[in-house]
């Protein structure tokens, strides 16, 4: 079955060729104008990823990014006509999978989705089940556990957990991260903070004090020792 995808973008003529690509790629494409409409579609077809401008009209790209969250851990690209790392930063901070800046190729973005997708489909750990005291990790139904209770969180920042806690005690660099992740771009170096401190909020029992996921200063991150 074809996987579908919502392009939420109120510059018309970006939104068309998008589709065109998608679409040629075998996707499934819905085209939406301003942010209302966009959760609309998303509540009514249950897509598979979201292309997400920030600017949209009436609801911007961040209020809707903010409601899909509430609801569901569907891949989302942001996209941002301003090369500004604070939006970019904020734009994952509230739950975005992924961004690019306007302009950009349209290949690359659909690249970008394919991974994407791949990503919320399968899992990067080779043991089933990883379990680090009170931290339960199912790779094969990606599901995480804190103390027997469900923890939401998108497939990108599942991978990243996923991929520490197959080598507890490693140290990742940001860039080795991003490897894993398939994303070996050296300009995103600083969004994997943004999405570690994200997962911290998600998992850590005091984010400020984390026990899970421990920073390695001036290299990168580790998770903890099993031991």
């Amino acid at each position: 079955m074809s996987k579908k995808i919502l392009i939420a973008d109120d510059e018309n003529k970006i939104a068309e060729i998008l589709k065109a690509y998608l679409e040629r790629e075998g996707f499934k494409v819905s085209v939406t104008y301003n942010g209302k409409e966009a959760l609309a579609k998303f509540r009514e077809e249950n897509p598979d990823l979201i292309i997400l401008d920030l600017m949209l009209p009436e609801i911007s790209g961040w209020d809707v990014c903010r409601e899909i969250r509430k609801e569901s851990r569907v891949p989302i690209i942001m996209l941002t006509a301003r090369d500004e790392l604070t939006d970019k930063l904020i734009g994952l901070e509230i739950g975005a999978d992924d961004y690019m800046t306007k302009p950009f190729e349209a290949k690359e973005l659909v690249a970008r989705a394919k991974v994407q997708l791949r990503r919320s489909e399968h899992t990067p750990a080779s043991e089933p089940v990883l379990v680090i005291d009170r931290l339960e990790i199912d790779t094969e139904r990606r599901l995480v556990k804190m103390d027997g209770e469900n923890i939401d969180l998108t497939a990108t920042e599942f991978d990243i957990l996923a991929n520490l806690a197959a080598s507890p005690g490693r140290v990742f660099s940001r860039m080795q991260i991003l490897d894993k992740l398939g994303e070996a771009y050296e300009g995103y170096e600083r969004t994997i903070d943004s999405h570690i401190k994200n997962l911290r909020k998600k998992i850590e029992p005091d984010p400020e004090s984390p026990a899970y996921i421990l920073t390695v200063h001036g290299v990168g991150y580790k998770m903890k020792d099993k031991g």
